[in-house]
């Protein structure tokens, strides 16, 4: 099996602009990612972005595809690439967020692997047990629900499934083991991003804010499954990022 990774990096980000180029115990975050990608089994690395100071950043480290700065989601920035790169339909493309420094390589073979073994999925991603309540009930962490095949039924920000009688009356019992965290990794094949590109926005991807429900409104089926590692939370605020900073402080 064979498959490319592509990390797409916006220099604007709405919450920490510049994410891509903070530095984190001396190199750039998203130099951190790409290396990380390095070490998976893809045949090659990309970094998309809109910005020349983040390709700046990776010249001689790692190829860049220069892209659009209108695009409306990550998915729309990779099937620029997958054109500009003339992939073929069935190539397998792994979007690795920019904002994942410490993303395991073992669980980007993972999600490209179970997209090669289910050929009926156009797209799949990785999920991880929900084990506190303050996470199931917190919207920026996104809930995903799959049937005994592995297919996802939806991803939403609300607490589900919702468990009537363990919530009932402001209850927050989650000792079920019934929920799961999506964790933001996709594998894709390359037909499916020049169809995904022609479809509008749907109203549930609107309502959530979560552009792979553009592909379920569209009847894409998506796998998802268990990481077979940890996936330790991105970098979204400037507490995240001085987390990380001290973790990686003492490292090269």
């Amino acid at each position: 099996m064979g498959f490319s990774v592509v990390v797409p990096a916006r220099y604007a980000s709405t919450r920490l602009p510049g994410k891509p180029l903070a530095d984190i115990a001396g190199k750039p975050m998203v130099v951190r990612v790409a290396e990380r990608c390095q070490q998976s089994e893809a045949g090659q690395v990309y970094v998309a972005t809109d910005d020349s100071r983040i390709a700046d950043a990776l010249e001689g480290q790692v190829p860049v595809v220069m892209t659009r700065e209108d695009h409306p989601s990550g998915t729309d920035r990779l099937q620029e690439v997958a054109a500009k790169l003339e992939l073929a339909d069935d190539d397998i493309i792994v979007n690795v967020q920019g904002d994942e420094p410490l993303i395991p390589p073992s669980v980007i073979n993972q999600v490209a692997a179970n997209l090669a073994a289910n050929p009926a999925c156009q797209m799949a991603t990785l999920c991880e047990p929900i084990e506190d309540a303050d996470h199931l009930f917190n919207p920026n962490v996104v809930k995903v629900v799959f049937d005994d095949d592995g297919r996802a039924l939806y991803f939403s920000r609300a607490p589900i499934p919702w468990h009537r009688d363990a919530f009932a009356d402001g209850g927050r019992d989650i000792s079920g083991g019934q929920w799961w965290r999506h964790i933001g990794i996709y594998a894709y094949r390359v037909s499916f991003l020049h169809q995904y590109v022609q479809w509008p926005p749907a109203t549930l991807e609107q309502l959530e804010s979560l552009e792979q429900l553009r592909a379920m409104a569209n009847g894409v089926a998506i796998h998802v499954a268990p990481a077979i590692e940890a996936v330790p939370g991105g970098v979204d605020t400037q507490a995240d990022l001085e987390r990380l900073r001290a973790q990686l402080g003492g490292q090269a």
